[in-house]
Protein backbone atom coordinates (compact mmCIF):
# COMPACT_ATOMS: atom_id res chain seq x y z
CA UNK A 1 0.00 0.00 0.00
CA UNK A 2 1.00 3.28 -1.20
CA UNK A 3 1.60 6.14 1.96
CA UNK A 4 2.28 9.46 1.03
CA UNK A 5 4.18 11.64 3.57
CA UNK A 6 3.66 15.39 4.05
CA UNK A 7 6.89 16.65 5.64
CA UNK A 8 7.12 20.23 7.09
CA UNK A 9 10.75 20.33 6.44
CA UNK A 10 13.29 23.06 7.32
CA UNK A 11 17.09 23.15 5.87
CA UNK A 12 18.52 24.72 9.31
CA UNK A 13 16.87 26.92 12.06
CA UNK A 14 17.35 29.92 9.85
CA UNK A 15 15.83 29.21 7.02
CA UNK A 16 12.10 29.17 6.43
CA UNK A 17 9.55 25.86 6.75
CA UNK A 18 8.18 24.37 3.56
CA UNK A 19 5.94 21.31 2.91
CA UNK A 20 7.11 18.44 1.08
CA UNK A 21 5.67 15.04 0.08
CA UNK A 22 6.91 11.70 -0.43
CA UNK A 23 5.74 8.47 -1.82
CA UNK A 24 6.19 5.15 0.37
CA UNK A 25 5.38 2.01 0.05
CA UNK A 26 4.42 -0.15 2.67
CA UNK A 27 7.04 -3.22 3.74
CA UNK A 28 4.39 -4.67 6.00
CA UNK A 29 1.81 -4.46 8.98
CA UNK A 30 4.69 -3.70 11.36
CA UNK A 31 5.87 -0.73 9.30
CA UNK A 32 5.89 2.03 11.61
CA UNK A 33 6.35 5.62 10.62
CA UNK A 34 10.35 5.44 11.86
CA UNK A 35 10.13 2.75 9.51
CA UNK A 36 9.43 4.69 6.66
CA UNK A 37 11.48 8.37 7.54
CA UNK A 38 14.33 5.36 7.42
CA UNK A 39 13.94 5.40 3.77
CA UNK A 40 13.16 9.59 3.35
CA UNK A 41 15.57 12.01 2.10
CA UNK A 42 14.20 13.92 6.06
CA UNK A 43 16.36 14.47 8.64
CA UNK A 44 15.17 13.28 12.70
CA UNK A 45 16.79 12.05 15.58
CA UNK A 46 15.83 8.81 16.35
CA UNK A 47 18.87 6.03 18.61
CA UNK A 48 16.71 3.04 20.16
CA UNK A 49 13.44 2.77 17.65
CA UNK A 50 12.45 0.66 20.49
CA UNK A 51 10.30 3.13 22.50
CA UNK A 52 12.87 3.56 25.37
CA UNK A 53 14.86 6.67 24.44
CA UNK A 54 12.27 9.46 23.29
CA UNK A 55 14.54 10.94 20.59
CA UNK A 56 11.92 10.51 17.57
CA UNK A 57 9.02 12.86 19.27
CA UNK A 58 7.47 14.64 16.45
CA UNK A 59 3.80 15.23 15.71
CA UNK A 60 2.20 12.92 13.41
CA UNK A 61 -1.24 13.97 12.30
CA UNK A 62 -1.42 16.55 14.61
CA UNK A 63 -0.75 14.20 17.74
CA UNK A 64 2.86 14.42 19.42
CA UNK A 65 3.74 10.78 19.41
CA UNK A 66 7.24 8.70 18.86
CA UNK A 67 7.74 7.82 15.22
CA UNK A 68 9.15 4.05 16.33
CA UNK A 69 5.69 3.74 18.15
CA UNK A 70 3.25 4.71 15.28
CA UNK A 71 2.28 1.97 13.10
CA UNK A 72 1.17 2.67 9.58
CA UNK A 73 -1.42 0.24 9.68
CA UNK A 74 -3.50 2.40 12.75
CA UNK A 75 -3.29 5.80 11.09
CA UNK A 76 -6.40 7.03 9.16
CA UNK A 77 -6.24 7.55 5.72
CA UNK A 78 -3.21 7.31 2.86
CA UNK A 79 -1.52 10.59 4.05
CA UNK A 80 0.98 11.17 6.94
CA UNK A 81 1.17 14.65 8.10
CA UNK A 82 4.90 14.45 10.01
CA UNK A 83 5.74 18.05 12.37
CA UNK A 84 8.48 18.93 14.33
CA UNK A 85 7.57 19.44 18.02
CA UNK A 86 6.80 22.76 18.04
CA UNK A 87 7.94 23.88 22.04
CA UNK A 88 11.37 23.09 20.83
CA UNK A 89 13.69 25.21 18.53
CA UNK A 90 13.60 23.14 14.86
CA UNK A 91 17.61 22.08 13.87
CA UNK A 92 16.51 20.60 10.58
CA UNK A 93 13.19 19.11 9.20
CA UNK A 94 11.93 16.98 11.91
CA UNK A 95 14.88 17.37 14.29
CA UNK A 96 14.53 19.83 17.37
CA UNK A 97 17.12 21.17 20.17
CA UNK A 98 15.78 20.06 23.38
CA UNK A 99 18.45 20.69 25.37
CA UNK A 100 16.30 23.13 27.33
CA UNK A 101 15.21 20.90 29.63
CA UNK A 102 18.93 19.52 30.97
CA UNK A 103 19.51 23.39 30.95
CA UNK A 104 16.22 23.82 33.17
CA UNK A 105 17.47 21.07 35.30
CA UNK A 106 20.92 22.56 35.84
CA UNK A 107 19.35 25.94 36.32
CA UNK A 108 16.95 24.90 39.21
CA UNK A 109 19.63 22.70 40.57
CA UNK A 110 16.94 19.54 40.23
CA UNK A 111 19.94 16.85 40.51
CA UNK A 112 21.54 15.14 43.28
CA UNK A 113 24.67 16.27 44.74
CA UNK A 114 26.65 13.25 46.36
CA UNK A 115 24.59 10.22 46.72
CA UNK A 116 21.55 8.61 47.79
CA UNK A 117 20.51 5.05 48.34
CA UNK A 118 17.11 4.67 46.67
CA UNK A 119 17.55 0.64 46.67
CA UNK A 120 14.24 -0.87 45.08
CA UNK A 121 11.98 2.29 45.48
CA UNK A 122 8.42 1.63 43.41
CA UNK A 123 8.85 5.70 43.36
CA UNK A 124 11.89 6.16 41.59
CA UNK A 125 11.13 3.17 39.74
CA UNK A 126 7.77 4.73 38.51
CA UNK A 127 9.60 8.32 37.70
CA UNK A 128 12.79 6.60 35.80
CA UNK A 129 10.39 5.47 33.10
CA UNK A 130 10.49 9.12 31.74
CA UNK A 131 12.59 9.04 28.47
CA UNK A 132 12.84 12.95 28.47
CA UNK A 133 10.80 12.75 25.47
CA UNK A 134 9.15 16.18 25.43
CA UNK A 135 5.67 15.03 24.27
CA UNK A 136 4.65 15.84 28.16
CA UNK A 137 5.87 19.66 27.58
CA UNK A 138 4.61 19.59 24.17
CA UNK A 139 0.33 19.46 25.11
CA UNK A 140 0.90 20.90 28.37
CA UNK A 141 -1.23 24.02 28.36
CA UNK A 142 0.77 25.69 31.32
CA UNK A 143 4.05 24.95 29.66
CA UNK A 144 6.03 27.25 26.95
CA UNK A 145 9.54 27.62 26.03
CA UNK A 146 11.58 29.94 28.51
CA UNK A 147 9.05 29.82 31.30
CA UNK A 148 10.05 28.63 35.22
CA UNK A 149 7.65 26.24 35.06
CA UNK A 150 9.68 23.25 33.61
CA UNK A 151 6.13 20.75 33.34
CA UNK A 152 6.54 17.11 33.84
CA UNK A 153 9.94 16.33 32.16
CA UNK A 154 11.30 18.38 35.05
CA UNK A 155 8.99 16.44 37.94
CA UNK A 156 10.01 13.33 36.99
CA UNK A 157 14.15 13.79 37.69
CA UNK A 158 12.77 15.62 40.43
CA UNK A 159 10.66 13.39 41.90
CA UNK A 160 13.90 10.78 41.26
CA UNK A 161 16.28 13.21 43.28
CA UNK A 162 13.88 14.29 46.15
CA UNK A 163 13.45 10.52 47.46
CA UNK A 164 15.69 9.33 49.40
CA UNK A 165 17.83 12.57 49.36
CA UNK A 166 17.96 14.62 52.87
CA UNK A 167 19.53 17.43 54.42
CA UNK A 168 20.57 20.95 53.19
CA UNK A 169 20.17 19.55 49.51
CA UNK A 170 16.54 18.15 49.70
CA UNK A 171 15.43 21.56 51.40
CA UNK A 172 16.78 23.41 48.36
CA UNK A 173 15.09 20.19 45.74
CA UNK A 174 11.98 20.94 47.25
CA UNK A 175 12.06 25.11 46.91
CA UNK A 176 13.61 24.12 43.45
CA UNK A 177 10.49 21.98 42.79
CA UNK A 178 8.00 24.32 44.37
CA UNK A 179 9.32 27.03 41.74
CA UNK A 180 9.13 24.80 38.72
CA UNK A 181 6.35 22.63 38.94
CA UNK A 182 4.22 23.19 41.86
CA UNK A 183 3.78 26.96 41.28
CA UNK A 184 2.94 26.44 37.19
CA UNK A 185 0.66 23.21 36.75
CA UNK A 186 -2.74 23.64 36.16
CA UNK A 187 -3.10 20.30 36.93
CA UNK A 188 -5.04 19.30 32.91
CA UNK A 189 -3.18 15.68 32.96
CA UNK A 190 -2.55 16.24 29.28
CA UNK A 191 0.86 14.70 30.17
CA UNK A 192 -0.12 11.32 31.74
CA UNK A 193 -2.47 11.08 28.80
CA UNK A 194 0.21 11.81 26.00
CA UNK A 195 3.23 10.01 27.97
CA UNK A 196 4.32 7.27 25.77
CA UNK A 197 6.03 5.42 28.84
CA UNK A 198 3.14 5.24 30.67
CA UNK A 199 4.34 6.75 33.28
CA UNK A 200 1.75 7.13 36.95
CA UNK A 201 2.39 11.41 36.57
CA UNK A 202 -0.74 11.47 38.86
CA UNK A 203 0.81 9.65 41.38
CA UNK A 204 4.16 10.57 41.26
CA UNK A 205 2.80 14.11 41.32
CA UNK A 206 0.38 13.35 44.56
CA UNK A 207 3.52 11.78 46.45
CA UNK A 208 5.59 14.83 45.95
CA UNK A 209 2.96 17.17 46.91
CA UNK A 210 2.23 15.47 49.74
CA UNK A 211 5.78 15.27 50.70
CA UNK A 212 5.93 19.19 50.74
CA UNK A 213 2.96 19.56 52.54
CA UNK A 214 4.65 17.66 55.36
CA UNK A 215 7.48 19.11 55.47
CA UNK A 216 5.92 22.92 55.24
CA UNK A 217 7.58 23.49 51.97
CA UNK A 218 4.06 25.04 50.55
Amino acid sequence: MKTIFHVLRQSDKDSAPYWEDFDYETEGEADTVATALMRLPVQWDCSCLQKKCGACAMVINGVPALACDTMLARLKGTMVTLEPLRKFPTVADLRVDRSSMEERLRQFRIYREGTADHGADATVLEAGGCMQCGLCLEVCPNYYPGAEFGGMAAMNPAVRVMNGTEGKHLKSLRRSYVKTVYDGCGKSLACRDICPAGVNIEKLMTEANHDLRKSRAI
